[in-house]
């Protein structure tokens, strides 16, 4: 049995895991506006009318969009319930919202033109989203150090702010995920997370909590993490992943930045077996991610 004291955040911290690297590879997602409760498992345990969860669970395993729960921060009673299709395809990332009176019109979207970065046809929304993992059945620590990251940031850009149900990674709590760029930022306190927002709608990256862009392999995210870093590069779209080659554990990846190409490689690693989350019934290795060079490219 799991252990209900142990925090699996606080425990990544203790061992000094790196955050770069560590974004859910995802191109696509569908978010329904919920209020909850959500349950251990949103699609299935939220209450949704009929055979919805069920559906929407289908839809994005065949799909692979990742569909998600949102709600405001606090309680609220939204008459309709709002939705926002991201396609995090990177360079070409964009969001529509619409409102619909029941979860089971979701059905009616075509999620494979969504993964395609095809338009559903509703109403493009130009503001970017900041979507905080508050889903405490799931994760304690989602919840221990989700909602205050929550109810700052809506304190600040209540239109923007939104509490999701999972989104991966619960040792990194507070977990966010930016929208419509795909990135996933960790480790956030309230503080940090109203600096992450700020930075976004000014046009800037904010890296120390960036665990990565979604869009792109894990080893990529901590190549573009490293390539940042080291030309102190902080603009949203100034750095462009332009190829990648694998061998074994080995990613080389080919960037341009400012018409400039550059090379970084990168080691993946594994770690010993450790308990990555608070409700985890056995001990699993943590991926991670050594940069071995930085170099400018032919």
């Amino acid at each position: 049995m799991p252990d209900p004291d142990f925090r699996c955040a606080a425990a990544a911290e203790a061992r000094a895991e790196p955050l770069a690297g560590t974004a859910s590879t995802v191109r696509a997602f569908l978010l329904l506006e919920h209020p909850g409760p959500w349950g251990v498992d949103a699609l299935r345990d939220a209450r949704l009318p009929g055979e919805t969860g069920a559906a929407l669970r289908a839809a994005a395993a065949e799909t692979g969009v990742r569909v998600l729960l949102v709600r405001r921060p606090g309680r609220s009673h939204p008459e309709g319930h709002r939705i926002f299709a991201v396609s995090a395809r990177p360079g070409s990332a964009w969001v529509e919202t619409s409102v619909v009176d029941h979860p089971a019109d979701l059905l009616r979207l075509d999620l494979a033109d969504l993964r395609a970065g095809r338009s559903l046809g509703l109403t493009h929304h130009d503001e970017p989203i900041f979507a905080v993992c508050t889903h405490g059945r799931h994760d304690a620590c989602c919840a221990e150090r989700g909602r205050p990251v929550a109810a700052a940031l809506a304190a600040v850009y209540p239109e923007q702010t939104w509490e999701v149900s999972h989104l991966g990674g619960d040792r990194f709590a507070g977990n966010m995920l930016v929208a419509p760029d795909g990135l996933y930022y960790g480790r956030l306190t309230p503080e940090a997370a109203v600096d992450v927002a700020r930075a976004r709608l000014d046009g800037r990256l904010e890296l120390d909590h960036l665990r990565g862009r979604t869009g792109w392999p894990m080893a990529v995210q901590a190549a573009e993490v490293a390539l940042r870093r080291h030309l102190d590069e902080s603009g949203l779209a100034t750095v462009r992943a332009r190829s990648r080659h694998v061998t074994g554990d080995l990613t080389t990846v080919t960037f341009e930045v400012a018409g400039r190409p550059y090379v970084v490689v990168v080691r993946t690693t594994r770690s010993e077996p450790v308990t990555l989350t608070c409700r985890a019934a056995r001990d699993n290795a943590a991926v991670g991610h050594e940069v071995l060079e930085i170099r400018p490219g032919a």
